[in-house]
């Protein structure tokens, strides 16, 4: 039953992505706090060959011509903070406008979570200086503006920072040993804001919000019982978005949230 339930939900949202305009892909922004299981969940759907997924470039930030970028900017934040965002920038970008072979591209994270989440928390903690939070917010506005950065769907790992903050700590990565629990708090309150309560900036997709809460050991089982559940759910967000043929629009209705099946 669940199977043929897959089946169905597959097939009601590859017709709609491939009678919508043009040849672009679905693109699916998968957002969430440091240690939310992004790559988990990403890693999930590798299952699907009409889907392409786009790991986060954190390669690429810790290796850009031998330098560490990213251990620079958690080492030194008011030295590399700017930096650091610029690469990430740049980066982010390349994936936004990757082309693909496939009808679906899930990303990790995005240029917007990287402005709105990321760079706003430097501002408002002061580790960026108000010029150079200018120069990135002026780049930011004219991609967003000029460069066409599509997203369709926004799946948001909703999680716990104390969780997280447990999670971060075991998986061991070097750069993020001198993480505080208060900056975890502080990005979890601004993703919250931004997708949930939409009090700060525009949201540009309609948000699927996902229980993440489970260990990541068993996180994995969790979303494969579930994946029928998050495929019709996300049919159901897009196709009743009124912003659907208008992406540049702010997205004004409520997020939709599910939680993995305990069988």
């Amino acid at each position: 039953m669940i199977r043929r339930q897959l089946t169905n939900c597959t097939g009601l949202f590859f017709r709609h992505i491939m009678t919508a305009p043009a040849a672009k892909p679905f693109t699916v922004l998968v957002e969430g706090n440091i240690g939310s299981g992004k790559t988990t969940f990403l890693e999930h759907f590798q299952q699907f060959e009409d889907i392409t997924l786009l790991t986060e470039p954190v390669e690429e930030w810790r290796n850009l011509n031998g330098w560490n970028l990213l251990d620079l900017m958690y080492k030194d934040p008011a030295k590399w903070a700017m930096t650091f965002q610029a690469y990430v920038s740049l980066t982010m970008l390349e994936m936004h406008r990757r082309t693909t072979k496939t009808p679906v591209k899930l990303m990790e994270r995005s240029i917007f979570s990287a402005r709105y989440c990321f760079v706003e928390h430097m501002k408002r903690s002061g580790t960026l200086h108000p010029a150079q939070y200018s120069v990135l917010n002026e780049w930011f506005d004219f991609i967003d503006n000029e460069v066409p950065v599509d997203a369709d769907l926004i799946v948001y790992l909703k999680t716990t920072p104390s969780i997280v903050y447990e999670r971060i700590k075991k998986r061991a990565r070097s750069e993020e040993q001198c993480v505080p629990l208060s900056y975890i708090v502080e990005l979890h309150k601004l993703h919250e804001d931004w997708l949930i309560n939409r009090t700060h900036a525009e949201c540009p997709a309609p948000v699927l919000v996902i229980d993440a809460d489970l260990d990541l050991s068993q996180i994995t089982e969790e979303y494969k019982k579930s994946e029928h559940q998050i495929l019709r759910k996300a049919v159901n967000v897009v196709m009743q978005s009124p912003n659907k043929l208008s992406p540049k629009k702010p997205v004004r209705g409520s997020p939709i949230k599910i939680e993995p099946i305990r069988l």
